[in-house]
């Protein structure tokens, strides 16, 4: 029987944060700077309570810092133009050279589904980089430094970039988050696929951008790569029916580079959706069904049967009992020899229990999934205290996961560690709506520099890209 929101809540293991946490993955612990919020429950983690931001934009604990990088309509592109909007997913990658670590490049997704000629601050449409002519989405380029920002275009006129992924070989894999076929919504060419971007070695390795068709075109949202196998793991973010998680083999003798995978046949290797079981070997229809932290479902892969999605949407091409389904599986990061991925909520869409939020790992050595965080349905989004809809997430190189909220009313950063426990990282300030009914965008990009000395996030309205820095790691300020 379903819980009424009450009994879900006291089912949390911390009803105030809303928030269950397993700890059986080794990576998953407190971080080693954590420390104790003494304006809070006793038992808190993480870096102390937040404190206002008096210039009305990002809220951090003492000790911890904010820079804006690139802001809409703001900040110049080295072309000219003005910042792209719309700030979602986000690689960061170390420059190379002799000052590796003084210099981060950052891959910045505009999720932007509008069309050209109606997008208020659209991805500049630079000759050679620019794939549908007529959309008005794409990523910039963000070099970082301790003294300087520069940003230029990465890819041009694709549509709805909402996360992505990093790829071992140094570049992001971007994700477009849409269905849109050519002749539909302004488009001029079929949208819903990845796209590689390079960002260290300019423009001329962006040039005549193609879509890897290999990897299926849907709603994609976020993508990994398992760097020892081969395979990539992709989350779809859609609804009616919910949305799958899929898994792509390359074929025999592939070797992974750069732009090697852009090199492929459209139907290279294999597409397969995931189908989870429980202990008792029964079939398992939505993640929704999943109540308990640490709750384990063995998955087998079954074949998509038309990736490109000519006349009906891959989600859509599988009877009931063939696949596991869930809703908007978004964020995913690879840690830990595994696949960490985010379902955002649940409500009357999904068969099972409402959430609002979870976080799975995958096992590829066992080829099974655990739920490691379960957020309980948020009695008031308007308060702090507690979470709901995790999107973008990333493994922290101090321990435990760092989670960007989308959800209703107030909107974080928060951490989660190994024994249960929510901290929070940041809070957006910046109410974009009326004092009356205030608004806060959602959090996207998040992920740590490559010396973690920095972590970097988005505010996605009004489209801000922020640099935090504090001391992460550093619970006393000595090294000994």
């Amino acid at each position: 029987m379903p819980l009424n929101r009450r009994e879900f809540l006291n089912r949390s293991a911390m009803a105030g944060a809303g928030v269950m946490l397993v700890g059986s993955v080794e990576a998953l612990f407190a971080a080693p700077g954590a420390i104790a919020d003494t304006a809070g429950a006793g038992s808190a983690v993480g870096y102390g309570p937040l404190v206002p931001d008096p210039k009305g934009v990002l809220s951090l604990p003492e000790g911890f810092s904010y820079r804006i990088l690139t802001h809409t309509g703001v900040t110049t592109l080295e072309s000219g133009q003005t910042t792209p909007s719309n700030h979602d997913g986000t690689g960061a990658f170390a420059a190379g050279g002799d000052d590796d670590d003084a210099v981060t490049l950052l891959v910045n997704n505009h999720e932007i589904d509008d069309p050209l000629g109606v997008a208020g601050d659209p991805v500049p449409h630079l000759d050679g980089l620019v794939y549908d002519p007529a959309a008005a989405g794409g990523c910039t380029v963000v070099e970082v430094s301790e003294g300087s920002v520069r940003e230029w275009v990465g890819i041009a006129g694709t549509s709805t970039n909402c996360a992505g992924g990093v790829t071992p070989w140094g570049t992001w894999l971007t994700c477009e988050e849409t269905e849109d076929k050519a002749g539909v919504n302004g488009m001029t060419k079929d949208h819903g696929y990845v796209f590689e971007v390079d960002p260290k070695h300019g423009s001329p390795a962006n040039l005549d951008p193609k879509p890897i068709k290999a990897l299926g075109r849907y709603a994609h949202e976020a993508v990994v790569v398992d760097s020892y196998r081969g395979h990539l793991y992709l989350t779809e973010d859609a609804s009616k029916p919910n949305g799958l998680l899929y898994r792509w083999t390359p074929p025999v003798g592939f070797t992974h580079g750069p732009g090697k995978l852009r090199a492929l046949a459209d139907n290279a290797g294999v597409l397969e959706a995931f189908k989870c079981f429980d202990s008792a070997g029964q079939y398992v229809d939505d993640l929704s069904r999943a109540t308990q932290v640490g709750t384990a479902y063995r998955v087998d892969w079954v074949k998509v049967p038309d990736r490109d999605a000519v006349t009906t949407s891959v989600r859509k091409q599988f009877l009931a009992g063939e696949i596991t389904r869930s809703r908007k599986l978004e964020g995913m990061w690879w840690g830990d020899g595994g696949a960490y991925f985010v379902s955002s909520y649940a409500r009357t869409e999904s068969p099972g229990t409402p959430h609002d939020g979870q976080v799975w790992f995958y096992d590829p050595r066992t080829s099974t999934i655990t739920l490691k965080v379960l957020l309980a349905v948020n009695p008031d989004v308007s308060q702090d205290g507690a979470y709901d809809g995790p999107d973008n997430i990333t493994v922290s190189p101090f321990g435990g996961l760092v989670i960007a909220e989308d959800g209703d009313g107030v909107s974080h950063l928060f951490g989660a560690t190994a024994d249960g426990q929510t901290y929070p990282i940041a809070r957006n300030d910046l109410n974009v709506g009326t004092a009356e009914a205030p608004e806060y965008s959602e959090f996207a990009g998040v992920t740590f520099s490559a010396d973690g000395k920095t972590l970097f996030a988005n505010i996605q309205d009004p489209g801000i890209l922020v640099a935090i820095t504090g001391p992460w790691g550093d619970d006393d300020g000595d090294d000994d």
